[in-house]
């Protein structure tokens, strides 16, 4: 169980940073879109790529940089992309969070966001695939003990994320704390553009 615990906790602690994911799960649990589904589809994700790590595969992410550059720059523009939307959306629409206000996108379009945030950020490679793939090997031969727990870490931290958003409902009633939040996830995803290159 300690080396379950000790891929929980670190697992853990890789994840809580706020970054362009992790917003993108926080505005779909305010907004109450689709949120079972971007919550599984983050933390499946998650343990691909913990998976991949702990089997071996951050050698090979290692052994070819082009696969981390590629990831950079297409996320770069992705997310300048979103964020100069988010921008948009805070200066041209004055939405609140009513039934009324909100225009409910659809699953597709919502899978293939959740997936551009979470496949084209190469921190995500650096963090599950080469970071928790070499701790693991410390843990020999109960390495999928420490995958199991990281794995867990990240669908216990999604589905908290996704699910207790809804309790900030109430505050996003009001037209301008939506503007704010816009606001906030714009500058967190032009900072992290950034931030790549």
């Amino acid at each position: 169980m300690s080396v379950f615990f000790a891929g929980f906790l670190l697992g853990l602690s890789l994840i809580v940073a706020i970054g362009a994911q992790n917003a993108f799960v926080l505005k779909q649990g305010i907004q109450k879109q689709h949120v079972l589904l971007v919550c599984s589809i983050c933390a499946l994700s998650d343990a691909i790529l913990i998976g991949a790590g702990v089997a071996g595969f951050g050698i090979l992410v290692t052994q070819f940089p082009s696969i981390e550059q590629i990831a950079r720059y297409a996320g770069a523009a992705f997310l300048t992309f979103y964020g100069l939307r988010s921008f948009y959306s805070a200066w041209r629409e004055n939405h609140a969070l009513t039934p009324q206000g909100v225009v409910p996108s659809s699953p597709w379009r919502t899978m293939s966001l959740c997936l551009a945030f979470t496949w084209l950020n190469p921190h995500v490679y650096l963090d599950t695939v080469v970071l928790l793939g070499s701790i693991s090997t410390q843990y020999e031969p109960y390495k999928h003990l420490f995958a199991l727990g990281a794995m867990s870490a990240s669908l216990v931290f999604f589905f908290s994320l996704g699910f207790g958003a809804r309790l900030l409902a109430p505050f996003f009633r009001h037209p301008r704390a939506w503007k704010i939040l816009e606001v906030a996830i714009g500058s967190i995803m032009l900072i992290l553009a950034v931030k790549l290159l």
